[in-house]
């Protein structure tokens, strides 16, 4: 396979607009971002302004586009996924690959619906601290993006390609061999911290430090540890334990997603956090009352505060 060079990115939030700025700093890359309707127009508009440096990356729709992309980043929220993903033929060849930086454990699998789960790696981003305001991003902590095959006992091909492009954007990543584990154990770290901070209005440094706070993160992730373990994934509580050196890492004056979305009056992802757990446990049988409880406060806060 040749090497990336044609890069595009979906979703220029928080996430998003650390990747482009990544790749379009890169000399390597030819980059764009997809987008339709108000957003696209708003992209060429305003462009970007990451940690203070503008970008105007070249801003186009699906259906714009004259050839296939090598590399496709997708870093949309979670209720944004059916209609952004839908429509990207033009952008899909026989050499493209999907790496998506969503929250959640779904978006692999529905973007291989679309396209083939041969085109698509599995991934998380741990430790990046951005938060977005408009088209404004700031970040203390670029963090470590994992990815790979959903087990990785060596390196495939398609995963080494995309390695040697995060090496010359100089994007930080890992590629573990259990790539299922790390998915979980992100979304352990999501229902926990997201919510948490949510419903508090807590920034990092209240979870950093609070035993209160903590002890609530700590209740919402033991019920994704049972329910892992209920499907064979090896998450223990040891793991709650191992978020702490990651946290501590953070801004303590940042901000997770989640609490951005409630302050801003957007659409949260508690579908993608609490609700899920609540329908997995459901499904497997197992008793998930604190997701419960503070997915019905959340959906309280979008419903009051939109």
């Amino acid at each position: 396979m040749q090497a990336i060079k044609n890069v595009a990115i979906i979703g220029a939030g928080a996430m998003g607009a650390y990747f482009a700025a990544q790749f379009y700093d890169s000399p390597d890359f030819s980059t764009v971002l997809i987008a339709k309707g108000e957003r696209l127009q708003r992209l060429k508009k305003d462009g970007l302004l990451v940690n203070g440096k503008s970008y105007f990356i070249p801003a186009i729709s699906p259906a714009e586009a004259e050839e296939s992309a090598d590399l496709i980043i997708v870093g949309l929220k979670h209720h944004h996924m059916a209609d952004a993903l839908q429509g990207l033929g033009k952008l899909v060849g026989e050499n493209t690959t999907f790496v998506s930086v969503m929250n959640g454990l779904e978006s692999e699998e529905y973007i291989g619906s679309l396209y083939g789960m041969d085109k698509v790696l599995y991934a998380i981003s741990l430790g990046i601290d951005a938060v977005r305001e408009g088209n404004q991003v700031v970040y203390t902590k670029a963090g470590v993006h994992h990815f790979g095959e959903l087990y990785n006992p060596t390196i495939t091909p398609k995963v080494r390609r995309v390695q040697e492009a995060f090496d010359k954007a100089h994007i930080a990543y890992k590629t573990p061999e259990d790539m299922k584990r790390m998915l979980w154990w992100k979304f352990m770290i999501n229902v926990g911290t997201n919510q948490a901070s949510a419903v508090m209005r807590a920034p990092y440094a209240v979870l950093q430090t609070n035993p209160d706070a903590q002890a609530l993160m700590e209740a919402l992730m033991r019920e994704v540890v049972s329910l892992a373990q209920a499907n064979q994934v090896n998450l223990t509580e040891e793991d709650l334990k191992n978020w702490y050196p990651v946290l501590n890492q953070l801004s303590p004056q940042g901000k997770t997603s989640m609490l951005q979305d409630v302050e801003a009056g957007r659409k949260t992802e508690v579908e993608l956090f609490g609700c899920k757990v609540v329908k997995l446990g459901e499904q497997c049988g197992i008793n998930t009352p604190v997701n419960r409880v503070v997915s019905q406060i959340i959906r309280v806060l979008e419903r009051e505060l939109s």
